[in-house]
């Protein structure tokens, strides 16, 4: 159900609110909220909290995602597009995919590796220190001492370097989505 005809006002401003809004989300929760949680809060806590957190902002992003390829594709119809509308096109596309896959499968896998590691350290007397960085011996024995741990963590790492590279790559793909979006704005 693609159309030739220029959209609405109102179209324009719903594409440019869900791709600000899931800019803004990437933003935060990558680069500010991890940070300040991480220095202020114990370790139990704040996994709590990205559990809750980061399945729901890897849920909302999709959305925002599907929901601007959406927008773009049925005003920019196939037949009539250029190379950079089909480039953006794709990189739109590139934005759903690897956000739902984030989604689905990297973020709830790390999630759930997290809360069975939880258990373990907290039946260790582990968990209650501010930081992640700080406390690394008693980590490192326990990593050492309990092969399910070791396991967990080794898994955990790589589900948190596929997620975080999934979500950098959605992040640029956004950059791009919002660059296109202001080089072809009439007037500021």
């Amino acid at each position: 159900m693609s159309t030739d005809q220029e959209p609405t006002f109102t179209v324009k401003l719903i594409q440019l609110i869900l791709l600000s809004t899931y800019w803004g989300m990437q933003i935060w929760v990558t680069f500010i909220s991890s940070f300040v949680m991480n220095n202020h809060l114990n370790r139990h806590t704040y996994g709590f909290i990205q559990s809750r957190l980061v399945p729901f902002y890897l849920h909302l992003g999709s959305a925002c995602a599907f929901s601007n390829l959406t927008i773009y594709a049925v005003y920019h119809p196939s037949d009539m597009l250029n190379d950079r509308e089909a480039f953006q096109i794709f990189i739109f596309f590139v934005s759903v995919t690897v956000a739902a896959i984030n989604a689905q499968w990297f973020g709830q896998m790390a999630s759930e590796i997290m809360a069975d590691m939880h258990l373990i350290e907290q039946a260790c007397g582990l968990g209650q220190d501010i930081g992640l960085s700080s406390n690394r011996e008693a980590y490192a024995k326990l990593c050492e001492t309990d092969i399910k741990y070791r396991h967990l963590s080794s898994r955990l790492w790589l589900y948190r370097l596929l997620s975080s590279l999934c979500n950098v790559c959605c992040i640029g793909c956004n950059f791009y989505s919002l660059c296109y979006m202001a080089e072809n704005l009439n007037t500021l």
